[in-house]
């Protein structure tokens, strides 16, 4: 089968199941109930959040002299942020993410896509704008484009993409980022640079975290570009333990320089808590 035929092949595979998919988004993405997306911060609006203290610096006009009157400090009226936000998602379709340690468990692509899309259920109801790889928009057909623009990659490992990101706005990278990590501190420092905030969703097969392989095992990429043979497998387990584990390191600090966060989340494991996690850290980080 040609190149060509081989992907046109895999997305219309992807095509029938999307509306599998979107249901399963939606079912997901009810599960959390936590209100509206970034509303519940300090900013431009006209409803009433919250007073606090007053600081240097804060101007004249946003103290409120009413409540101040009935204590011996200055407070300020904090308005509601109304703002609808940006937010741009990278879902990884590289041949890596289509791997399962067990038959009974589906791919890693399978959980990036659920939970990316379920987030995007819950940034839409929230009335953000959501977007990947192209001008983050509002609405529910959106949701229809970002299920269609999930597509496979011929590539072994992905590459965040960036060029849909909006200044000051946020953005949400779900992979397994096990290729080569200085693609992830380039687009970091792409959005850095504009100011873009967001979250680094890493989803891992358990095999992957356990590394549960003895005696003769051969281990290949999932696009056969990779192959490597041992007759003694289980004496690669320490070494492989503590390079995933300096990976993770490695991506933690990557975050932190450019002030996002970074998560790890198993295939294994329910996707409701991944969800939460990633609703949670765009809303400011709780």
């Amino acid at each position: 089968m040609s190149v060509s035929a081989d992907l046109r092949a895999r997305a219309e595979a992807l095509g029938q199941s999307l509306p599998a998919l979107l249901a399963q988004a939606e079912h997901l993405a009810a599960t959390v109930m936590l209100g509206e997306h970034g509303r519940r911060r300090a900013g431009l609006g006209d409803e009433f959040w919250q007073y606090r203290p007053a600081h240097p610096g804060d101007p004249v006009r946003m103290v409120d002299w009413r409540r101040s009157a009935r204590s011996d400090s200055h407070y300020v009226r904090e308005r509601e942020w109304q703002a609808a936000q940006s937010v741009t998602l990278w879902v990884d379709g590289a041949k890596s993410m289509s791997f399962s340690g067990d038959k009974a468990r589906g791919p890693k692509a399978e959980r990036a896509r659920l939970l990316g899309l379920a987030l995007a259920v819950l940034l839409l109801r929230g009335g953000e704008r959501v977007g990947m790889a192209e001008t983050p928009r509002a609405g529910r057909t959106q949701l229809m484009r970002l299920a269609r623009d999930l597509a496979d990659t011929a590539a072994d490992f992905g590459a965040p993409e960036v060029g849909g990101m909006v200044s000051h706005g946020r953005a949400v990278f779900v992979s397994d980022f096990l290729g080569d990590l200085a693609m992830v501190e380039s687009a970091l420092a792409y959005a850095a640079d504009r100011g873009v905030r967001g979250v680094l969703m890493q989803v891992l097969d358990p095999a992957e975290e356990d590394f549960p392989f003895d005696g003769r095992t051969i281990f290949e990429s999932m696009g056969g570009g990779m192959r490597y043979e041992t007759q003694r497998a289980g004496d690669l387990r320490a070494r492989y333990l503590a390079r995933l584990a300096e990976r993770k390191d490695r991506l933690a600090q990557l975050a932190r320089a450019v002030g996002w966060q970074y998560g790890c989340f198993h295939t294994g494991s329910g996707a409701q808590p991944a969800l939460l996690w990633a609703y949670r850290a765009l809303e400011g980080g709780r």
